[in-house]
């Protein structure tokens, strides 16, 4: 059995035997009989008497005695399965990855020989001592790798137990001259926001500031995050930072390794591979390296006494977890500092609504520049229309760029600095429509959007792959197609033909570049992929903004607002030439922000919005999607918080449907608690259809 199971998302009791008592450390790894079958679990927990009134079974194996889950880790755990509606054992699965055997072979050997603690004794009674164990939910549930099942095995705090095992070898902190010279020295680029250097003070201090920062156009994020981990190393506690993607963890690493030197801070993802992966998620857990920086693999990574956790970039979608019961990095983070007392810094060039809202209830602090200093680092943004202003020059008109950005383009170049143009869609077309009629091309066998994947290859279905080399309008029996979304490489094609000799580079999904030369050079890359320019870019061009801002989606305008913030950054200072040209209307809020390089005052703005209309995160709303008899099931069964509003249906994939259940946040852990119980009903009388439960998710729409 793999699947979980929600009303067994609880602990059991079972009793240690004598030869496992040395062994059965809270933490470790176990297996245990349960309901016949022999079932992978956790131990959170020893004592010497149990409060279940039957008879208790004994472990079958302590599968390692290595304590993987950290009283802390297991703590937070539980927290986010229940702000999520979920069980604690689909959370432990994101928690702790795969046990690798031979590196965990490896890691003891070079631990102290002795790795066990002595074990409580024997209750009065003169039984074996009980283990409190784990993952409150299916005790058959396996983690997403393949790895450890997670077993629930007894009663009591999963929340509140004590760590035992090997003693954590934490690196010790600076002396207090030190750490007083390291704040110093390593303010840098944080003195060009007035609450900086307090609050890496505070850090150092061993406080636990809290921060949105927003960062100035052409920043070293990384280096500024590089200085807050250094300073709450230097004050005695661990850090663990958050990252979208693999292109930014590599940047900050070489940042933190600059900051802390050689063996200080481990690097956790998911894409390092098992062995890796687990290394380095044993570094952590043993003491070894007081800083995690990672994906949101690292999100629930087990650092002694965390003082800082840090997140970059939060409105990116990598960030949210595709997988039951689908938390958001920022969320967990952000819970984690709760519980630990922990400082917390979420940064980024734009802010989401939920940053935000922690500003407006007072959880955090806002750490930005002045005007002035904004207005001195920003480059020169400018509107403009789309193609009714093309350009007479026929090169612009073959670049398909409006006059003005075709003018920054041109400009730069002549000043050998290079260009980047954003392009919302990669590839080469990849939305066409008919010629004459300008009906939408879809595929003649199951009607997906059809696309043109080179200047020379025939049409073929973006959904099931067919090639449609015979295609013909059904409205009007066209054979012609024209573009109606122009991909990234088709604009390079049509840039390279625009500004012959010069250079283009593309960036995107098939190639994501980090860094360009500083010479004169058009980079096409798209949003999330934009390489940083040495010196940087002369002139940022943001094409086809509608592909952005007409999308059926809440986060619409943030979104775009954040993915050219992000590009713009990039440019050069407006006093050195640089300039952002992005083709939309300029009356739009998105636009106006991007003008005056404000993402607060949007942020605030959208913030109003969803709290006059009644969006997350103003509120908390919960996603029940499954086949409509199935979802009525649950939501009968749910016992919902007064006031609650149940929204729908509206369509989803395939035959589901999905309803929308709209609380005040007053009553979120109510409705939580209401939906959790509901699946644990459903579960309990073995309901065929599955129901999939998301609270506040990334994408309502």
């Amino acid at each position: 059995m793999d699947v979980p199971l929600a009303h067994l998302d609880r602990p059991f009791d079972y009793l240690v035997p004598a030869d496992l008592d040395g062994a059965a450390v809270p933490g470790a790894r176990v297996k245990v009989r349960f309901a016949g079958q022999l079932v992978d679990g956790w131990l959170l927990e020893r004592a010497d008497a149990s409060g279940h009134g039957g008879r208790l079974a004994y472990l079958e194996k302590v599968v390692s005695p290595e304590p993987v889950l950290s009283p802390e880790v297991a703590r937070l755990a539980r927290a986010v399965a229940d702000r999520y509606a979920g069980s604690l054992a689909d959370v432990l699965r994101l928690a702790v990855p795969p046990r690798h055997a031979r590196v965990e072979k490896e890691a003891r050997e070079r631990a102290a020989p002795d790795i066990t603690t002595a074990a409580p004794a024997a209750d009065a009674a003169g039984a074996a001592p009980t283990a409190t164990g784990a993952a409150g939910a299916a005790p058959t549930a396996t983690d997403a790798a393949g790895g450890a099942p997670t077993a629930a095995d007894a009663a009591g705090g999963a929340t509140t137990a004590a760590a035992a095992g090997p003693a954590a070898t934490a690196v010790p902190p600076p002396p207090r001259a030190a750490a007083d010279g390291l704040v110093t020295a390593g303010s840098g680029g944080w003195r060009d926001y007035p609450a900086g250097p307090a609050y890496l003070r505070a850090l150092a201090d061993g406080r636990a500031p809290r921060a949105v920062w927003s960062a100035l156009p052409g920043e070293d994020w990384a280096a500024r995050y590089a200085e807050a981990v250094a300073a709450t190393v230097a004050g005695g506690r661990g850090a663990v930072v958050v990252v979208a993607d693999n292109r930014d963890l590599d940047r900050l690493d070489a940042a933190v390794g600059a900051a802390l030197g050689p063996g200080r801070h481990v690097c956790l993802s998911a894409a390092l591979g098992p062995a890796r992966r687990y290394r380095a998620f044993l570094a952590a857990r043993r003491g070894d390296v007081p800083v995690v920086i990672g994906t949101r693999a690292a999100m629930f990574a087990p650092v002694e006494r965390p003082g800082l956790v840090a997140i970059w970039d939060d409105g990116d979608d990598l960030h949210a977890e595709p997988r039951a019961p689908y938390p958001h990095a920022r969320e967990v983070l952000l819970t984690r500092a709760q519980l630990a007392d922990a400082g917390a810094l979420v940064g980024g060039y734009a802010r989401t609504a939920e940053a935000q809202l922690l500003l407006e209830t007072g959880w955090a602090r806002e750490v930005v520049a002045d005007r002035a200093t904004v207005r001195a680092r920003t480059p020169a943004v400018a509107p403009t229309g789309d193609d009714p202003q093309l350009a007479r020059d026929p090169g612009a008109a073959t670049a398909r760029l409006p006059s003005l950005a075709w003018t920054a383009a041109r400009e730069a170049l002549h000043a050998d600095r290079p260009v980047l143009v954003q392009v919302p869609r990669r590839g080469y077309l990849p939305s066409v429509s008919c010629a004459d009629c300008r009906t939408p091309a879809r595929c003649p066998h199951c009607a997906g959007p059809l696309a043109l994947p080179s200047a020379t290859a025939a049409p073929a279905c973006r959904w099931c792959g067919r090639v449609a080399a015979a295609y013909a309008c059904p409205e009007c029996g066209g054979r012609r197609l024209r573009a109606a979304v122009t991909g990234a490489r088709r604009t390079a094609e049509e840039l390279g033909r625009a500004f012959p000799g010069v250079p283009v580079r593309t960036s995107g999904r098939e190639e994501v570049l980090a860094t360009v030369p500083g010479g004169a050079g058009l980079v096409v890359a798209t949003p999330g992929a934009e390489p940083v320019a040495d010196g940087g870019y002369g002139a940022v061009l943001l094409l086809d903004s509608w592909a952005l801002l007409t999308r059926a989606d809440l986060r619409a305008g943030e979104e775009a607002l954040r993915r050219w913030l992000a590009a713009a950054a990039l440019a050069r200072p407006a006093a050195a030439g640089g300039r952002v040209v992005v083709v939309a209307d300029g009356a739009l809020a998105p636009v106006q922000a991007l003008l005056r390089w404000d993402a607060g005052w949007f942020a605030a703005r959208e913030l109003a919005e969803r709290r006059e209309l009644g969006f997350p995160p103003a509120v908390r709303m919960a996603s029940v999607t499954g086949l409509p008899a199935a979802v009525a099931d649950l939501l009968d069964e749910a016992r919902l918080p007064d006031g609650a509003e149940v929204l729908g249906p509206v369509p989803a994939d395939g035959e589901r449907e999905r309803m929308l259940v709209r609380v005040p946040r007053a009553r979120a852990a109510a409705l939580a608690g209401a939906l959790h119980t509901a699946a644990g009903a459903r579960s309990a009388r073995k309901a065929a259809d599955p129901v999939r439960l998301q609270v506040d998710p990334h994408d309502l729409f």
